[in-house]
């Protein structure tokens, strides 16, 4: 008998041919593991070509932990720790299905589920369930992207807020003097929170008053360099910090905390430091942002200024001036001249003396 159950490991195919043996356990019925035998068979009476991989069958919660390690070898810890929040949901879902059993329907219900919540939420699930995909298929682990023209669902698009300069300061200024130089630092530099948050001494010179800041966000994965000219403010900052320095700590902002691995209090930088924004905006009195609405604020002011496309995009570390634009909040002057011509031109039609004669021949 090829098929038979095995009690707490499931339904198993078990069968020899040619003196070889060929068996695989933990089918949730009789008819998955009947099914998988006569594809294997089917395989072994028609071998593909030498060399040609073949598609494996691997569970979904393997496949996700191979993308996990995958995230966290080649992009930010941030985004490691956002694959997790995502992963863990799969996981509960579909981990014990294997990859190529997770089909369309199923992941358009867990969508539409997700989608209660909003259509933001739901796209971040799509965007990232469709990369995992994509990294199985390209493994050959499977044959297609269930997710392959999922449509995102729509979303309400409002203009981005973007603090005044003035609620910046008053941010700023509510804030302890550690936390005052952390958020100089991300203001002078326009730089991603990661970025500050992985800053080290080595990275900073004070001589030639540039530091150098460090990104996964391009290609690849690839962790890449630029320089930042410091500005009056962050040089006087750093330089502050730099002579109080504890010199066994290589971070220019870091923090004891309590590890849940260890089970230890543990030195080290920071990950992420969101939650005071909320706090520092209520006692400040205004409008609630976050770090990353600094970036566009100073993106916003260099473009007001006149300064070219290139140099904010350098500044900013991005891959494509496309995104630059994103980033650009600023009401050009080409427009309000255009709608100045608009107003004038709309103010002559009524004394125009072609326009009236017009108006009276159609009437």
């Amino acid at each position: 008998m090829s098929i038979f159950f095995v009690k707490q490991k499931g339904w198993r195919y078990d069968f020899t041919k040619q003196g070889a043996r060929y068996t695989k356990a933990g089918f949730k019925t009789k008819a998955e593991a009947k099914k998988a035998e006569a594809k294997m068979r089917e395989e072994l009476a028609n071998p593909i070509e030498k060399g040609v991989e073949t598609l494996t069958d691997i569970t979904f919660l393997d496949m996700v932990n191979r993308r996990l390690d995958h995230v966290m070898m080649y992009n930010s810890k941030r985004h490691y720790v956002d694959y997790i929040y995502f992963a863990k949901r799969w996981v509960m879902r579909w981990g014990e299905c294997l990859t190529k059993d997770v089909t369309r329907k199923m992941i358009e219900k867990f969508i539409m589920e997700r989608s209660k919540v909003s259509s933001i939420t739901a796209n971040k699930e799509i965007k990232t369930l469709r990369a995992t995909f994509n990294f199985a298929k390209k493994r050959k682990w499977v044959l297609d992207n269930p997710l392959d023209d999922m449509d995102f669902l729509p979303v309400e698009k409002r203009i981005k807020y973007v603090p005044s300069a003035e609620d910046v300061d008053r941010v700023i200024a509510a804030a302890d003097p550690d936390t005052q130089d952390y958020l100089w630092t991300i203001r002078e530099t326009m730089a991603r929170v990661s970025e500050i948050n992985q800053l080290t001494w080595d990275d900073v010179d004070l001589n030639g008053r540039f530091i150098i800041l460090y990104t996964r966000k391009k290609k690849g994965g690839h962790l890449t360099p630029r320089k930042i000219p410091m500005t009056g403010k962050l040089f006087e900052v750093l330089s502050r910090r730099y002579v109080k320095r504890e010199k066994s700590k290589s971070w220019v902002f870091w923090h004891t905390y309590w590890s849940s691995k260890t089970g230890k209090k543990v030195e080290g930088p920071y990950l992420d430091r969101k939650l005071f924004m909320r706090t520092l905006c209520k006692k400040a009195g205004v409008k609630y942002f976050r770090f990353h609405a600094m970036r566009h604020a100073g993106a916003s002011i260099m473009d007001n200024n006149n300064i070219p496309m290139g140099s904010i995009q350098r500044i900013l570390g991005h891959e494509s001036r496309l995104t630059t634009e994103i980033y650009l909040h600023s009401l050009g002057e080409t427009e309000r001249q255009a709608m100045d011509v608009y107003e004038k031109a709309r103010q002559n039609s009524h004394t125009n003396p072609h326009t009236k004669t017009n108006e009276r021949l159609r009437g």
